[in-house]
């Protein structure tokens, strides 16, 4: 499910399927842009199309539906009401499971786009008790990863936006480390934006921390659906 929005995607975002080892089918959620979803306060004309796009999805044979920002938490509840097949709206539906497997004096690090944007609600309809056992940082608004605004905020990007992978790549690198910096008390991280995941690996060679993003979700989800088989000898 993606944004309405024209920007690129490196290889791991979901919106470049090229990294992925199953099919993916698109829908977009027509008229809704990141924008509408992320920094608008009102959110209820999201809604509607995003409800449209999942059944679209369903009625084309998908079998499960995952979208392409984690802010669409916000909708998780509504659309798995409005489908019969597994809806994976956010890639902070693995916070509650990183909160179970690590010490229970840690908490879970949700590198988020714009902490400014994230609230409890989008939170609580991921199953993650506001207040509980994590802290939020924000990518652009706390720790200058300014590669991520050019390709997603309104307000500095181009009209066509462009973003180059080594600088994002630093700019990540430095920023998630700066973050565990600050509370040492964290014990795993969660990216949540799909354009993060492409860098997973090497933001975890340098925090050495458990890590989940939207790559390890679209792992997940697929498996879910389609069980592997198992071979071997006895």
């Amino acid at each position: 499910m993606l944004l309405d929005d024209v920007y690129p995607g490196f290889p791991g975002d979901v919106r470049n399927p090229s990294a992925y080892p199953f099919p993916i089918q698109y829908d977009v959620v027509e008229g809704i842009d990141i924008k509408a979803l992320v920094y608008e306060k009102d959110k209820s004309k999201c809604r509607e199309p995003i409800i449209k796009a999942a059944k679209r999805l369903e009625r084309l044979g998908c079998r499960a539906i995952a979208a392409e920002c984690g802010y669409f938490a916000y909708f998780q509840k509504e659309v798995v009401k409005e489908v019969s097949i597994p809806a994976f709206m956010s890639s902070m539906l693995q916070v509650p499971i990183l909160q179970q497997i690590i010490a229970p004096d840690k908490k879970v690090g949700i590198f988020c786009y714009e902490k400014r944007a994230m609230t409890d609600e989008h939170l609580a309809n991921v199953g993650i008790t506001p207040g509980g056992r994590y802290v939020v940082g924000g990518a652009v608004d706390e720790y200058g990863c300014e590669e991520f605004a050019n390709l997603w905020n309104y307000e500095v990007r181009a009209e066509m936006p462009l973003a180059y992978y080594d600088k994002a790549e630093r700019e990540i690198v430095e920023g998630v480390t700066a973050f565990v910096n600050r509370h040492p008390d964290i014990g795993a991280i969660l990216l949540e934006c799909t354009g993060m995941q492409p860098f997973g690996r090497a933001v975890q060679r340098a925090v050495e921390l458990p890590l989940c993003d939207w790559g390890t979700l679209l792992d997940y989800a697929y498996g879910v659906v389609n069980h592997r088989d198992y071979y071997g000898h006895v």
